[in-house]
Order: C-alpha cells, then sequence, then structure tokens
C-alpha cells in the first residue's frame, strides 16, 4: 500500500509538471498574411523625423512594391514588455537597475500600454498590461529573484502576453547579460569536443534552433525589441578567461545583436553601470519616434523563404530603419 501511494504521488507531480510546462508555452495566433514593421526615419545628423505620413514611404518586398494598408504615426500608444534579469548575476547592483528602469517608465507616453516580468530560474509577470504607472513602478521596486537564468523562455513567454494586445503597436525591452543557462550548458558540452584551435569559431549564434525558432516568432507580430547588455555578460570583461568561457560569452552577446537587429531594434551596450538610466531613456526616445506600417505581401507563399523588406522615405536626405526581411512561414 505504501509503495501504491508512493507511485501516485510521483504520477502526480509527473502530470503537474507536464500541465505547468503545456501553460507555459504559449500558443501565438496572428494573422500571418499581415506584415506589420515599426519604423524609424532620422536625418542626416540622427536627429528623429516625427512629422511624416503614409505619403511620405515607399515598401519594398524581394524588390517589389507593396501597398501599404495601415500607417500609424509616431503619437500612436504601444504595448511594451519591460522584462528584468533577476538572476545572481545581477545581485550587485539591484538598486541601479530600479532607478534606471523607472527613468524608461517616466519617459513613456502616458498612453504605453506596460507589463513589467522579473526572470532568473523562474519566470513571474509582476504585472499584466496597464497605464497605471503607480502600479508599473511598484512591480520595479519589488522586482527580485536568484539563481540561473531563462532569458529565452521570458522572452517567448512575453511574446505569448503581446499576442492578446491585439493591433497595438509591440516592443520588448529586456535588461540582461544575454548568458542564458540552457543555452550555455548546450554550447559548453558541443565545445569540450573540439581541439582549442576549433573552438573560436565553433559556435554560429545565427544557427541557433532556440533563437532561430524565437525570431520566427516575432516575424508573426512585428515585434521590435531592444536589449540592454549587462558588464556582466561582456566578453572582453571575463578575467582570466579559458577558450571556451570566451566562445560562450561572445555567442550569447552576439544573440542579443541578431535579436535587435531581425526585429529592427538595437543593442545597447551597457559599459558602466551608471550609463543605464541613459540609455533606458534613449530606448524610450525611439520608441516614441516610431511609425509603424502594415502590408498584405503580393507573394502569398509560405514556403519558408526569406523576404527582403526595403522602405524608403521620399526625401532622399531622410533615413529610415526597420527589420531586414522575415521567413515565410
Amino acid at each position: 500500500m505504501k509503495f501504491q501511494k508512493i507511485f501516485l504521488l510521483f504520477l502526480y507531480v509527473l502530470i503537474s509538471s507536464q500541465i505547468c510546462f503545456a501553460q507555459e508555452e504559449e500558443v501565438i495566433k496572428v494573422d500571418s498574411s499581415i506584415v506589420q514593421l515599426n519604423v524609424g526615419v532620422v536625418d542626416s545628423k540622427g536627429q528623429p523625423i516625427t512629422n511624416l505620413s503614409k505619403a511620405d514611404f515607399t515598401l519594398y518586398e524581394d524588390g517589389v512594391k507593396q501597398e501599404i494598408t495601415n500607417f500609424q504615426p509616431t503619437v500612436a500608444p504601444f504595448s511594451v514588455v519591460l522584462i528584468l534579469d533577476m538572476s545572481g548575476s545581477t545581485l550587485g547592483f539591484r538598486e541601479v537597475i530600479r532607478m534606471s528602469a523607472i527613468r524608461f517608465i517616466d519617459a513613456l507616453s502616458p498612453e504605453d500600454r506596460v507589463a513589467v516580468a522579473e526572470f532568473s530560474s523562474k519566470i513571474n509577470f509582476l504585472n499584466d498590461f496597464t497605464t497605471d504607472r503607480k502600479k508599473i513602478l511598484n512591480s520595479i521596486k519589488v522586482a527580485n529573484g536568484a539563481g540561473n537564468t531563462q532569458l529565452y523562455k521570458s522572452l517567448s513567454t512575453a511574446l505569448g502576453k503581446l499576442s492578446k494586445e491585439g493591433k497595438r503597436r509591440k516592443a520588448i525591452i529586456v535588461l540582461t547579460d544575454g548568458v542564458d543557462s540552457a543555452l550555455q550548458n548546450t554550447d559548453r558540452l558541443s565545445l569540450v569536443k573540439l581541439n582549442e584551435n576549433e573552438i573560436p569559431n565553433a559556435l554560429k549564434a545565427e544557427t541557433n534552433e532556440i533563437l532561430v525558432r524565437f525570431l520566427n516568432q516575432t516575424d508573426l507580430q512585428g515585434v521590435t525589441i531592444y536589449p540592454l547588455a549587462l558588464p556582466t555578460g561582456d566578453p572582453a570583461k571575463l578575467a582570466d578567461p579559458s577558450p571556451i568561457q570566451t566562445a560562450m560569452f561572445s555567442a550569447s552577446r552576439e544573440r542579443l545583436k541578431i535579436l535587435a537587429e531581425r526585429t529592427g531594434g538595437t543593442l545597447h551596450t551597457i559599459n558602466r553601470l551608471e550609463e543605464m538610466g541613459r540609455l533606458y531613456a534613449a530606448v524610450a526616445a525611439d520608441l516614441r519616434a516610431l511609425y509603424t506600417v502594415e502590408y498584405q505581401p503580393a507573394n502569398t507563399k509560405r514556403d519558408g523563404k526569406w523576404r527582403a523588406i526595403k522602405i524608403e522615405v521620399d526625401n532622399p536626405a531622410l533615413i529610415s530603419k526597420t527589420r531586414p526581411g522575415y521567413f515565410a512561414k
């Protein structure tokens, strides 16, 4: 009888864990026939231009002109997920993180809806999307945690949350050193089998399966990602690193760069902690200077191939920036 009870308890725990895992894997349902782009425009001095209209833009996919079906000016509100790395590597400067994140919130538009999440060995949303600044600021102040780093799981969870925000403009701001514990373990296992001279160029960040799957999800929603990279993940700042450590940390930082470039965002590298507040404010300023355009591609094939996107402004003195394309899946 005792064995039977232990077996039933084990079975219950196993089933419960499977259910929890299924709940964490959010199903993202959006109209995949519509492509949404967040677009920034600056002049030759890098100053944002915020007074353009739909007629000022021309859009191409694989060199073929596309009809812009929807246009939102820079004043249209965003839904933003603010993700804070609360893993063990950030324990020494939590107050700097909190004060800097508060500065970011203060620089957003009052109509922007913000959800705050913390992650370490667990992922926790401290508040759902809201414009209530008091609630948002309280979430930042109570953010805490320790342990390993589940970066990409937190990003995927954020995408699931954003998918419920409908047609709103969407962005993810993530403060992290870029190191994901699970990915780093995988990287280490692949590197220990190699000769030392093979290690530096062995990891191909752009082909990582978890990263690729996540980027394909962002394509569906047109989410722009702004990583703020903490100095604790900088391979150049490691103390007497082994070749394997250097390769792993370099791959982690390169993945952050790919996240930003592929989604039309910017990777902000924090070299000194006192820079953090200024960089958060710069991200908020970037968000408030973005236009959003939508189009239904003339090429309707879902063949998994890359579709290159180019958007131009009628005034040749202006420079536009958006994500470079997407895989038609």
